[in-house]
């Protein structure tokens, strides 16, 4: 088999495992009626399993990366869908609230070393310019285990009740473990093992990645990128565009399910145009910006109608596959020794920034009860990470002018434009 064949083929049988943690992770969204019934929970202590599996997830990216750094991403991936597997199994057989909360940590704990192995991975296995349309295929194949956790896990509920879905997928996801273990880490097999190291020099080595400009720049791209479009999907956009917009229940799941649609289509689109242009990448990214803050505005000023919500929900939808750009920036910018590490700290970014408007919205809600102030949380949080990644871009544009000045290799060439002079005046 040709290496480049080879590569796909490891990655197609990695990315199973990541789209079935999406799943998983949205899999409580059409159950929500029948958790509640089964653990006898009203809205809030319902919303906290959300709540604690994106807590999970934020907090164990760092961890991952390091843990994928040490281990290797195949045993990190293997783990990952073992403790998912274990995760549902549970969540299908209890029926106390406590149990269920221990059940949903598990599964966020499996979730989170999802994708950091699947990146360390991709980084092994191909180059470069291959690497953003890898990322941007990997989380437009994640929409579909999203999408999968709509109308079929409705349908499935339905027909074969709470315990026998759960119970089956969790088992499906437990026993392709034994798939994932099969996987190389390099297009050599194992990947180098780093040597275990003492809590103070983890503690340096991520202080050493946070110090490099283009980390930090994947940081806040992540941060600003996918958080309005993942609490709209993930908890809030429904009921948002049922009580504030007046929409019916069916019409505001379309809504929703448009931007998972757009998600999928325009995640490989944008892929290869910044594999093909990557000096293009934060241009799209601050294009983005702009217009996403824009549209907030609009959608403050009052209802709309189900078509023009449609569009400017579609619009914020590509948050999701543009927030990719921030792991393509972080793997440059490090060392493939690094690059676990990198991409954790990446990802914690945007998860990061989900969970603070997740709980802020609700905290505004619980005290206004209007959605319309509730919702200034996301745009508060998308404007801080729109300022932070401005700040962080045109110092690492400095960062690379200066290497470039030197006569080092930079992982992307670039024009020095007019607004970098004070960038370049500061460093």
């Amino acid at each position: 088999m040709r290496a480049a064949t080879k590569a796909w083929v490891i990655w197609a049988t990695a990315v199973f495992v990541y789209m079935a943690a999406v799943f998983h992770r949205g899999s409580l969204g059409v159950a929500s009626l029948e958790a509640s019934n089964r653990f006898g929970v009203g809205p809030a202590a319902l919303g906290t399993f959300t709540v604690l599996q994106l807590l999970v997830y934020a907090s164990m990216q760092v961890p991952t990366g390091l843990l994928v750094d040490r281990f290797g991403p195949r045993r990190i991936l293997t783990a990952a869908a073992l403790l998912m597997g274990t995760g549902q199994v549970l969540f299908a057989l209890v029926t106390s609230y406590p149990l269920g909360l221990v059940a949903r940590a598990v599964l966020g704990f499996g979730d989170a070393m999802t994708f950091i192995s699947l990146l360390r991975l991709a980084s092994a296995h191909f180059s470069a310019r291959q690497y953003s349309l890898v990322v941007s295929l990997t989380a437009a194949l994640g929409g579909l285990g999203n999408l999968a956790a709509t109308v079929p896990l409705t349908l499935l509920l339905h027909n074969a009740g709470w315990t026998t879905t759960f119970l089956v997928t969790g088992l499906v996801t437990g026993v392709y473990a034994i798939v994932a273990s099969r996987l190389k880490d390099t297009p050599h097999g194992p990947a180098p093992r780093t040597e275990a190291t003492k809590i103070r020099d983890v503690a340096r080595g991520v202080r050493e990645t946070w110090r490099i400009p283009g980390t930090r720049l994947g940081f806040w791209v992540h941060f600003a990128t996918m958080q309005l479009p993942a609490v709209l999907t993930l908890l809030w956009g429904f009921p948002y565009l049922v009580r504030a917009h007046g929409l019916s229940e069916a019409v505001a799941s379309s809504v929703v399910g448009v931007m998972v649609i757009v998600t999928i289509v325009s995640g490989p689109l944008i892929g290869a145009v910044i594999g093909r242009w990557p000096e293009l990448r934060m241009f799209l990214v601050a294009g983005y910006l702009v217009v996403a803050v824009g549209l907030w505005a609009v959608l403050l000023l009052g209802p709309l109608p189900p078509v023009l919500l449609g569009v400017v929900f579609a619009v914020l939808s590509l948050g999701l596959p543009l927030s990719a750009i921030g792991f393509s920036i972080g793997r440059d910018y490090n060392p493939l020794s690094r690059v676990g590490t990198a991409s954790g700290v990446v990802n914690v970014g945007g998860f990061l920034a989900t969970t603070l408007a997740a709980l802020g919205i609700g905290l505004v809600l619980d005290i206004t009860d209007s959605f319309e102030y509730a919702m200034i949380v996301s745009v508060v949080l998308t404007t801080l990470g729109t300022w932070r990644t401005a700040v962080w871009w045109r110092r690492t544009r400095a960062h690379v002018f200066a290497a470039q000045a030197r006569g080092e290799q930079v992982p992307v060439r670039i024009r020095q434009r007019r607004w970098d002079s004070v960038a370049l005046s500061a460093s």
